[in-house]
């Protein structure tokens, strides 16, 4: 059996174990036949060459991933010109806007069947894809685990959104747009043609949502190519990264340069504190999480508050500034933000990326960025506009997003005494009841209320839903009140400017505080102390608990059943909980073996 013992022969490339062992010619034989019927041949499959998978993330379902799959022709033509093979491959899709109940459901399943192709096929190094929100973390979580040689080309953001005149954001305007439907200032066709004016081009979402901050901040880890994160994708640049990516990651393979080396603990702070900088989305704390777990590197959702808070917004883009993606490339991108916290003392510069230097080489001789949209360390747009983590009687850790907190907003709801609310909530049991009962007069919602949604986690929803930003009954709207505090155990699209109160963990489903909460009951929110508080007796707080039944969960497909029986909450990632003990596996649980 020693010919078949795949983990214990040795070969320069990981490839050859398939298609060029002459102490097995059977095997090799009967892998190599069956890639020659679409017109390889032997002497490239057995040239020693690197094999280079391409993971395709683009697809008709895909709309803001679609254009990889002409951007991939770019990446093969670097492949071949840096003396590698390329084999291109779908994973499974996954588009925001498009999938039901939530494009959240399926980023493990989409990381599962990343893990299965690079570690089940004759791949030597591969380029990940990626663009829309859940692709990002999927293909890095996925390369993590097999840490082959592993790039990130990202798609890039649409072109900037234009209505009568003024920026529309993707995503963005859509909170806006509902607001100026509940009012009856447009109806129904102007709401369309609003939100549709944001939807420009070939490319992810141009606001500062969780597309483009995943893939800036995928680039602040070092995983991409300098500048790749913000280049629209529409510009002749996206096409010259793609090629530009597809050497590089030749290259890669003959020094064997791996996520291991880039992703570590350093390169993980990095994000976090540029995540800060960017005014990046509150999804990107679970998705960084779950990287890094799967990738063996301990982070936890306090680290968001620790290292991140203090941190200035230094990006003028919305949600939380006036900008969209086509100006923060025009500026200087990524490379630009990063220069700027390294040149203040906030990063560390010898990390390693993924074009063989360091963090500080890669940038040290960029030029002046647009000031407009890339502030200076020193006169940024907000100071400590990080994340801020709370906890209290009712949950363990939540997340909420400092740089979207406006002047009015802070006015009407943190002044009294400054960086504290207390008021009663309103407790809805998903999006379904908020929409049915948001106008009812009977909830007595005014200026003093919290809006809270709940069963809306990884397992209630299932998945986690972007629910949490609800917007208050017309009644208010049409008085000047155009937000109230909200918080849930699911999340917020990136592109909302609501400073909501996420990510809720425990989740209400399997016992969280957010289950015990009723209508009228009083809470202190205490930004200052990071508290969140439910203000009745302990002892009626520990009846309530007693009391809790969980609630009867319907699977609608087997995929809800399988991740609910596994998934983890939002505060730790939302891996499935089993897969984060497969670290390294190729160095640590070896080859598969052969199929025949």
């Amino acid at each position: 059996m020693a010919s078949s013992d795949q983990t214990k022969k040795s070969f320069k490339l990981r490839s050859q174990r398939w298609f060029d062992d002459p102490e097995d010619p059977g095997m090799t034989a009967l892998y190599v036949e069956r890639f020659l019927n679409f017109g390889m041949t032997r002497g490239e499959l057995q040239s020693g060459k690197p094999i280079i998978g391409i993971a395709q993330t683009g697809s008709d379902i895909a709309p803001c991933n679609r254009h990889h799959l002409a951007l991939a022709e770019r990446v093969k033509a670097g492949i071949r010109d840096a003396g590698g093979i390329p084999l291109e491959f779908p994973i499974h899709p996954i588009q925001e806007t498009g999938k039901r109940p939530t494009a959240a459901l399926d980023r493990n399943l989409a990381y599962l069947s990343l893990v299965e192709i690079l570690h089940g096929y004759p791949m030597d190094g591969v380029v990940l894809t990626a663009g829309c929100d859940k692709t990002t973390p999927a293909v890095l979580m996925g390369a993590a685990t097999v840490n082959i040689p592993a790039i990130v080309l990202s798609g890039g953001p649409m072109l900037d959104g234009h209505w009568k005149g003024r920026l529309t954001g993707s995503g963005t305007i859509v909170w806006e747009g509902r607001k100026l439907l509940a009012e009856g200032k447009i109806d129904y066709d102007g709401f369309m043609e609003l939100v549709a004016s944001s939807s420009t081009s070939v490319g992810h979402c141009n606001t500062m949502g969780t597309a483009l901050s995943m893939n800036s901040l995928a680039e602040a880890l070092g995983m991409s190519l300098p500048g790749c994160a913000a280049i629209p994708g529409p510009y002749r640049e996206r096409g010259q990264i793609a090629h530009a990516t597809g050497k590089r990651i030749v290259e890669m393979v003959h020094e064997n340069l791996r996520p291991s080396d880039i992703m570590t603990r350093e390169a993980f702070e990095n994000a976090i504190i540029a995540a800060s900088a960017l005014g990046a989305s509150t999804n990107c704390p679970p998705h960084i999480i779950a990287i890094a777990r799967h990738m063996g590197v301990e982070l936890k959702i306090e680290d968001w508050d620790r290292l991140g808070h203090d941190i200035p917004l230094l990006v003028d883009c919305q949600p939380a500034g006036r900008f969209l993606g086509e100006a923060f490339h025009r500026a200087g991108g990524v490379p630009a933000v990063m220069k700027e916290l390294l040149d203040a003392g906030k990063l560390h510069g010898g990390v390693m990326t993924v074009t063989g230097r360091s963090l500080a080489s890669n940038v040290e001789t960029l030029e002046e960025p647009d000031r407009e949209v890339i502030r200076p360390y020193s006169t940024p747009l907000k100071e400590k506009a990080g994340f801020a983590i709370l906890s209290g009687n009712i949950f363990d850790s939540a997340v909420m997003k400092i740089s979207v907190i406006d002047k009015a907003f802070r006015n009407r709801f943190l002044s009294n005494p400054p960086g504290v609310f207390e008021g009663k909530v309103v407790v809805f049991e998903g999006p379904e009841d908020y929409h049915d009962r948001i106008e009812d007069p009977s909830l007595g919602i005014d200026e003093h209320t919290v809006l809270v949604i709940r069963n809306c986690g990884p397992v209630g929803y299932p998945g986690s839903a972007e629910v949490v930003n609800m917007q208050p009954p017309a009644a208010l709207l049409k008085a000047g009140i155009d937000s109230l505090p909200t918080m849930g155990d699911g999340r917020q699209s990136g592109t909302s400017a609501s400073p909501s109160i996420l990510n809720v963990s425990p989740e209400a489903v399997v016992g969280g505080g957010l289950a015990l909460l009723k209508s009228g009951d009083p809470i202190r929110i205490d930004l200052n102390t990071r508290k969140v508080d439910l203000l009745i007796p302990e002892a009626e707080l520990a009846a309530r608990r007693a009391a809790w039944q969980p609630p009867k969960l319907v699977n609608k497909t087997p995929w809800e059943e399988i991740q609910r029986s596994m998934i983890g909450q939002l505060g730790t990632g939302g891996c499935l909980e089993p897969a984060t003990l497969y670290l390294d596996v190729l160095n640590t649980r070896g080859e598969s073996r052969h199929n025949h």
